[in-house]
């Protein structure tokens, strides 16, 4: 009887918190943003990407099953300027007649502990993809999950930034990438 009753208590146990499990899959693109800054010449420069698709299936409980893919247009690239805006089309940039967007695929997410994960994959961009390691912090909501990181991407490494660009006492090697996005679990 001993043997049922702990059967039981243990069923009741995991189904509770199965129940009670969200898996975050409906991304908000209203309430998330990617952003990035660097130096130019000493001087730090700030923007952004307006368009950007993100698909993402995580569940605290399962963080090793989790997946992640964005998607980002690279014409809606927001540098500070118009002129900035549209140097970063050229051929030296991002050559956006040939590469029109860039892309991260998660690989593994590693839960850190107290909501923190380490995400890795491949980000392509300009046709050359390397493997990115990501901290992401995630904050559950009542309406939303927020997932917020940040990580250094190297511009030479892409070849964005190249011949006369390529000098970085001009424009700085590293560029620092972060991005928020809000999620809606199910």
């Amino acid at each position: 009887m001993k043997l049922i009753l702990n059967t039981l208590a243990l069923f009741a146990v995991l189904t509770s918190s199965a129940a009670s499990a969200v898996e975050y899959r409906t991304v908000l693109p209203a309430k998330s943003a990617i952003g990035f800054s660097f130096s130019q010449m000493g001087v730090s420069i700030k923007g952004g990407f307006k368009r950007f698709v993100a698909q993402m299936v995580f569940d605290p409980a399962k963080p090793e099953a989790a997946r992640a893919q964005i998607d980002i247009d690279l014409a809606s690239i927001d540098a500070g300027s118009s002129e900035a805006d549209e140097e970063s089309a050229g051929r030296l940039w991002f050559n956006r007649s040939v590469y029109p967007r860039a892309q991260f695929v998660s690989s593994q997410i590693r839960p850190l502990g107290n909501n923190r994960y380490e995400m890795r994959g491949m980000l392509t961009l300009k046709g050359r993809s390397r493997e990115m390691v990501v901290p992401v912090t995630f904050k559950p909501g009542k309406d939303a999950a927020i997932f917020d990181g940040a990580f250094v991407l190297k511009r030479l490494d892409f070849g964005v930034g190249e011949g006369m660009w390529a000098d970085v006492a001009t424009v700085a090697n590293e560029v620092q990438v972060n991005f928020r996005i809000a999620a809606r679990g199910k």
